[in-house]
């Protein structure tokens, strides 16, 4: 019996060929990999560009009747990004769930790695070897950031998150990494004070632009790709480019 990522059964009878993704990241890793095993995504699945499948509404409110009216042989899920209680519904309901739990670039690697070889089948694909041997080794610490997610009230990214373990890799210290939680709440005044270097702007979840967002602040920003900052999957490979090279 299969065992996913917080050590529970996957009861499945063979690789799965009918796959439902409720993680933007993981949507884009299983085409990448394995399109034609793909039959659903969310609203929020937005890569590739041209991803054409059923949709099953949002991470946080996913249709559960959708789902199952696919007859998935899995649903692949996330413990930061999907409810406990959708996943223990669909598996109520007879549906087997894969959750995965990434908060470090290793368990990125580690999880999608084991997500395909013991429920799809399937040998790492190049993307996943090359995001592999690019992170393998961390850059030394070389620039100072910030990276607000949410506005009204401000939030940013905290420590024990996937993108902070990223930022730091990639020799970016997140400067406000020792305020409360992951993702905590501050002011532009406690981000100006905290000394970064550069505020990185991304544009989701909450999409910061040139006119929503730096006029808050008096650091000066940088309007990034989310999904570079937190997709795992083929996204580590241009985040690296992106991030490794990245100058106030």
């Amino acid at each position: 019996m299969a065992r996913d990522d917080l050590g529970a059964e996957v009861p499945l009878a063979g690789p799965a060929v009918r796959v439902v993704s409720l993680v933007p990241s993981l949507t884009e890793a299983i085409v990448a990999t394995a399109p034609s095993v793909l039959v659903g995504a969310t609203d929020w699945c937005t890569h590739p560009a041209d991803l054409a499948v059923p949709r099953v509404r949002g991470t946080k409110n996913p249709d559960l009747a959708a789902i199952r009216a696919l007859s998935p042989d899995l649903v692949v899920a996330n413990m930061e990004e999907n409810r406990e209680l959708d996943v223990r519904r669909l598996r109520d309901a007879g549906v087997a769930v894969w959750v995965t739990r990434i908060e470090t670039v290793e368990q990125s690697l580690t999880s999608m790695s084991r997500l395909f070889a013991e429920a799809l089948g399937l040998t790492d694909p190049p993307w996943l070897e090359a995001a592999r041997a690019l992170w393998s080794s961390p850059t030394a610490p070389r620039l100072r950031v910030a990276v607000p997610i949410w506005r009204d009230p401000w939030m940013v990214v905290g420590s024990g998150t996937y993108t902070d373990d990223l930022l730091a890799r990639a020799g970016l210290v997140n400067v406000l990494a020792d305020q409360e939680g992951r993702y905590p709440t501050v002011t532009p005044d406690d981000i100006d004070r905290a000394g970064a270097d550069v505020v990185l702007l991304p544009d989701e979840p909450y999409v910061f632009t040139a006119d929503d967002g730096p006029e808050a602040l008096t650091t000066p920003t940088r309007l990034v790709s989310g999904r570079l900052l937190t997709w795992y999957g083929p996204a580590m490979v241009e985040a690296h480019a992106l991030l490794t090279t990245l100058q106030p």
